[in-house]
């Protein structure tokens, strides 16, 4: 008989006898205390600083709060060193995760604080304004604010915070009676210990939140089995890379997205030491910080590939010490992957994942990448390709790919009927991917999820595009689409139906700033007389894929 999913972490796995995520992290601090952990602004924790701040937060919490083991707390900062603090100390304290996108309108952390139930919110202060328009609306009582500079000395942590506030203009005015500062809670309580919590495998570490295949997102169960689990996994690819590849690791890719979440859990096990890029877009500034470091790593996606590249002074940078290359996220083009090994002399090797799967499936393997792949599956991990009645499909045929393994999450958050959905009878998960499997056992993605727009790595689903635009009085109807991008791989473009008169194109999308993230909001917005419909009045989002192609073409 099966076992629940994320119950259980393969025995082949796990030599160090892992039961959850605090086991791993009190192991590492301990193996590794004298080692740097996280860097982030020229501030590095080592193992040992981060596990003793660790523990002052989970001390704050059980001693001055209301919260109990198994509440949610929702994470909203940028990639900061306090980050790993807090993601650490609230698992001691038994508390279950909800990693929030900084990038969140308020309308959009509006549901994913209600729909997880989250008590307590710790959050940067560039976004506390948001959060003020819509916390009475939902269950957080605890807030904790944090700056870029708090765990850093008086000198810079001062000039940091200025900086932040006053020259950049990030921090607009707020009002949060009872907010406490993050940095006051750690201080209160640095070098004591918490309570030890009782933590099972199968207990809930994390809600990370996902579109699914709808445009509410929703919070995939993720637990302490099925993350060490994947983490455990990366760790058995990563034993065939050469020694002390991870050992100075770059981590551009926010540690809210649960590529960069596990990754980082993978680098730990090594003992290795994630150098985190807070704003990855400027590119600028992200050259002049890998110049500070001899790398041994970088895990990455397309687009950030490809800007590097294009930047004149990449190739300068030291690659001596450089091993390693993880992409994930979205598809890696082959021009992407040529320009990197042209200019680091390392070869990237493209993974496959969801949120769903904690999330890596399948990799290329060190020294067995073969490019326009995912390569194989990882270890404990078996992958299904079905013909839409579930059947599996003749070898090299099309078909969706399914997977079953420890790191499947248990299921959506108080979702009964769509976790349902997304499994087989016989424990499965679909993840709407069309994939072929060569002969060698190779995996190859020959299309994904036939509605969802893929903007560097992030899921946007069109039904959430619509009905925010579908809002506005002067939209009658319309319909969201992915276009290709160079440099995003995808973008938004919505077609639209006017009510009466058109309106401006550009004020439309400024009118959406106040209600999409950024990378959901449509680059191109087109009105046309009619959308094309199914006889029972569906918008068929493929018809305008097909002329949008046939555009393009002509």
């Amino acid at each position: 008989m099966d076992m629940p999913r994320g119950s259980q972490i393969p025995e082949s796995l796990n030599p160090q006898g892992y039961s959850n995520i605090v086991d791993v992290f009190e192991k590492t601090c301990q193996a590794f205390s004298s080692k740097p952990a996280f860097t982030s602004f020229g501030r590095t924790l080592d193992y040992a600083e981060l596990h003793q701040l660790a523990d002052a937060f989970a001390v704050y919490l059980q001693r001055e709060t209301d919260l109990k083991p198994g509440d949610r707390i929702a994470i909203q900062l940028p990639n900061l060193i306090q980050y790993p603090v807090v993601l650490f100390g609230a698992l001691k304290a038994g508390l279950v995760i909800v990693n929030t996108n900084p990038l969140y309108t308020p309308r959009e952390m509006e549901h994913q604080f209600k729909d997880s139930g989250a008590k307590a919110l710790v959050i940067h202060k560039s976004m506390a304004h948001k959060a003020e328009k819509i916390l009475a609306n939902t269950d957080i009582k605890t807030v904790l604010l944090t700056q870029v500079g708090d765990l850093h000395g008086f000198v810079k942590r001062y000039l940091l915070n200025a900086a932040v506030k006053y020259l950049k203009k990030m921090e607009p005015d707020f009002y949060l009676p009872g907010a406490l500062h993050l940095r006051e809670a750690l201080l209160k309580y640095v070098g004591q210990q918490p309570e030890p919590v009782r933590i099972q495998t199968a207990d809930i570490a994390v809600l990370q939140y996902t579109g699914g295949t709808t445009g509410l997102s929703k919070g995939a169960i993720l637990t302490h089995g099925n993350l060490i689990s994947n983490m455990l996994q990366g760790v058995d690819v990563l034993d065939e890379a050469p020694s002390g590849c991870v050992e100075t690791a770059i981590a551009p890719l926010p540690l809210y997205h649960i590529y960069a979440f596990t990754i980082s859990l993978i680098i730990m096990g090594y003992g290795g030491h994630s150098v985190l890029i807070p704003n990855p877009r400027d590119i600028d500034g992200f050259v002049k910080e890998l110049r500070k470091w001899k790398m041994t790593a970088f895990m990455g996606l397309n687009t950030l590939f490809i800007a590097l590249c294009n930047h004149k002074d990449f190739p300068t940078l030291d690659f001596s010490q450089f091993k390693l290359t993880i992409s994930g996220g979205c598809a890696l083009t082959h021009k992407a992957a040529d320009l990197w090994k042209e200019s680091t002399g390392c070869e990237i090797m493209e993974g496959y994942g969801l949120t769903e799967t904690s999330p890596v499936v399948s990799i290329n393997r060190p020294g067995a990448i073969r490019l326009g792949t995912i390569g194989v599956p990882v270890a404990a991990t078996d992958v299904a390709i079905l013909d839409p009645e579930g059947r599996p499909v003749v070898e090299g045929m099309p078909g969706e790919l399914c997977v079953k393994g420890p790191q499947v999450m248990v299921g959506y958050w108080q979702a009964e009927r769509e976790t349902a959905a997304c499994f087989t009878d016989d424990g499965y998960f679909m993840t709407g991917d069309v994939a072929v499997r060569e002969a060698d056992g190779f995996l190859r993605i020959v299309d994904r999820a036939k509605d969802m727009i893929l903007v560097s790595g992030f899921n946007v689903y069109p039904n959430e595009i619509e009905d925010v635009f579908c809002s506005h009085p002067a939209i009658l109807e319309c319909a969201a689409i992915g276009i290709p991008d160079e440099h995003s791989g995808e973008v938004v473009k919505l077609v639209a139906v006017a009510r009466d008169e058109i309106p401006d194109v550009e004020e439309l999308k400024a009118w959406s700033k106040e209600r999409l993230t950024r990378y959901k909001i449509p680059k191109q917005i087109e009105f046309v007389d009619e959308l094309p419909k199914t006889n029972v009045g569906k918008v068929l989002r493929r018809k305008l894929k097909e002329q949008q192609v046939n555009k393009e073409v002509a």
